[in-house]
């Protein structure tokens, strides 16, 4: 072997190694690439569950619970509204207060649930009075993925989802 050929060889394998550092790195900065946290890349996949509205009291204001589950990127629910009522407005429950939301973060692949004694829904100026197996239509709007319609469920004051 030759002293040309020992130092083409030194060359080649030195060149071979930054190459697959520098590469590497590429690959490394793709993968991180996703956001701030990496999570909220992608378009958001919704879908509703476990809809429902406990009867009010002679057609007067009511509440509502529902999940928003998100199988891809994160979004944002910015409004609520409903051809059957005058008002549907989003709220967000302490054990002291209760507050009116302008909006509430749909996680990726998490979801937004609207619960008793946490985030709900409250519906004013019913279009008729609801009774029991009424479904009202809602119309969620979110910042990235537009308006998904639901039809949601008027149970009994005493109903939770999940228990007979």
């Amino acid at each position: 072997m030759t002293a040309g050929t020992s130092r083409f060889r030194r060359t080649a394998l030195l060149g071979a190694v930054v190459a697959t550092a520098l590469g590497g790195g590429a690959v490394l900065a793709a993968c991180g690439s996703g956001g701030q946290d990496g999570a909220g890349s992608g378009p958001a996949r919704l879908s509703v569950a476990d809809s429902y509205i406990p009867l009010p009291p002679a057609g007067g204001m009511a509440a509502g619970y529902l999940t928003v589950r998100n199988d891809g990127g994160r979004d944002q629910l910015v409004g609520v509204t409903s051809p059957g009522a005058e008002s549907v407005t989003m709220h967000r429950s302490t054990p002291s207060s209760m507050e009116q939301v302008a909006s509430l973060d749909v996680p990726a692949h998490g979801a937004l649930q609207f619960a008793r004694g946490g985030t709900h829904l409250m519906i004013m100026g019913w279009q008729k009075a609801p009774v029991l197996g009424d479904e009202l239509e809602l119309d969620l709007t979110f910042a990235k993925s537009g308006t998904i319609s639901v039809k949601v469920p008027v149970k009994e004051l005493t109903y939770r989802p999940g228990q007979s």
